[in-house]
């Protein structure tokens, strides 16, 4: 595949390569701004007039695009992102799919189009010299279906199952993203029963966020080929681990690690430490976007690792913040990992969020608290307030609030996407809100 700018040689190699593999037709895929993935298909007689000025759509029933008297958009595919979809036919009329970004008729970036948001945050980056680096691991459950819980198996963390529907929905998952041209590092069980995780190889953002939008798509048709279903819901189970999407990042100028420092303490520079203290100082103003559903809250609570308090340390995985010992003192891999995102966010506005907080703690200068390296959980409230250990929100409502107060998650997102975030969440909220529950039929009516 060619280099991301080469745009000639990127357009004649699509229509080489769709002439080549029997292309018939190609869905042009993008998101709207809770990372649904939105998509329609063009034959193949289009593709070259869609390469060169992308093609007209509706977006006014597009969460949230455009106004009814505004909802005239043009979808431009990015090159640089076809590939053929392997489970639909290969030998003849195959199926492709490219990324694309939203304009204007006048060819003006839509400033409501997630992908635009990330590539705007990045710039930001660029122009510090920065290329932003992140490596996130998603974690999903297997169900016999969409209407139950009903697992797959009762495996642990790291266990060799037998060979079992399981074993082969992953390895099939990781061979299918593998042809799509998402390297793959890691496939393994996870910590609850029918609990999976398939990492993908660290790579840029903007190509990580499409990888992302890929990997969801592939895991959940992989599951349906084979009679079963995937979810990435954050807690679909009560009693047990949730799943998240822990996010691995650093920044580099050029060939070299920026959070890399031989002689800093756990290989941290300076800048490190600084990007750390931004993230630490915004992440219960940047929840709402890294956990944007009702549902998210139910994960995020003590005792099943998933982050609440906001920490930093090298080996305690009950912190916000953790830097990973895989290769101590190795440059290319210093990182951080961010590990209070699950993997139901717009993965487009997670990274745009998740930079902004770290960027502006580069700015600020800030300095990071002392690392803990106990269990926080364990910590009496006391303890945790002696210490200087505040929490993330709790619900939905509470990061909303801060959310909507926040002027680096506005100008991260941009006013568009902001103001129609937050309005959509509101909605979500007041409607789960008013909502009567089985858990209140089976505790109140009997007694009331």
């Amino acid at each position: 595949m060619p280099k991301k700018g080469m745009n000639t040689e990127s357009k004649e190699y699509v229509l080489k390569m769709a002439k080549e593999n029997d292309v018939r037709f190609i869905r042009l895929w993008f998101t709207d701004i809770l990372g649904v993935l939105k998509s329609f298909a063009i034959g193949i007689d289009e593709l070259e007039g869609a390469l060169e000025e992308g093609m007209g759509f509706d977006g006014s029933s597009i969460e949230g695009f455009a106004r009814i008297d505004e909802s005239d958009m043009v979808a431009k595919p990015d090159p640089d992102t076809f590939q053929i979809l392997p489970w639909r036919p290969l030998e003849h009329n195959a199926v492709a799919r490219m990324f694309c970004d939203i304009q204007k008729p006048g060819g003006e970036p839509f400033e409501g189009d997630p992908r635009y948001v990330l590539k705007r945050n990045l710039k930001k980056a660029a122009d510090l010299g920065f290329t932003f680096y992140v490596g996130p691991e998603l974690e999903f459950f297997y169900f016999k279906d969409s209407k139950s819980t009903e697992t797959l198996d009762s495996g642990g963390y790291f266990d060799l199952t037998p060979m079992d529907a399981a074993t082969d929905l992953r390895r099939n998952t990781v061979i299918t993203l593998e042809k799509m041209g998402i390297g793959i590092e890691y496939s393994h069980h996870e910590v609850a029963p029918s609990q999976h995780e398939i990492d993908m190889r660290y790579t840029d953002a903007l190509t990580m966020a499409d990888n992302v939008m890929t990997y969801r798509l592939v895991v959940k048709q992989i599951a349906i080929n084979q009679g079963a279903y995937a979810t990435f819901m954050p807690k679909p189970v009560f009693g047990i681990n949730g799943s998240g999407m822990h996010v691995h990042q650093s920044l580099f100028k050029g060939d070299r690690n920026a959070f890399f420092d031989a002689k800093g303490k756990y290989y941290l520079s300076k800048l490190a430490r600084n990007y750390i203290a931004g993230l630490l100082k915004y992440a219960p103003e940047i929840t709402a976007v890294n956990n944007q559903w009702i549902n998210s809250y139910k994960r995020l609570v003590p005792g099943y690792e998933a982050p609440v308090y906001l920490s930093w340390a090298k080996r305690n995985r009950s912190d916000l913040i953790r830097v990973p010992e895989y290769r101590p003192g190795k440059e290319k891999a210093t990182r951080i990992e961010l590990r209070s995102p699950d993997p139901a966010c717009n993965p487009y506005l997670c990274f745009s969020v998740m930079l902004a907080a770290g960027l502006k703690g580069i700015e600020d200068g800030l300095e990071p608290p002392e690392p803990v390296e106990e269990n926080v959980y364990q910590m009496t409230e006391k303890e945790r307030k002696a210490r200087g250990i505040n929490t993330l929100p709790a619900s939905l409502a509470d990061a909303i609030a801060l959310t909507e107060k926040s002027e680096l998650v506005r100008k991260a997102l941009g006013d568009h996407v902001f103001n129609a975030f937050i309005e959509n969440k509101k909605i979500e909220w007041n409607e789960y809100r008013i909502h009567v529950s089985k858990y209140e039929i089976d505790r109140y009516l009997p007694m009331l």
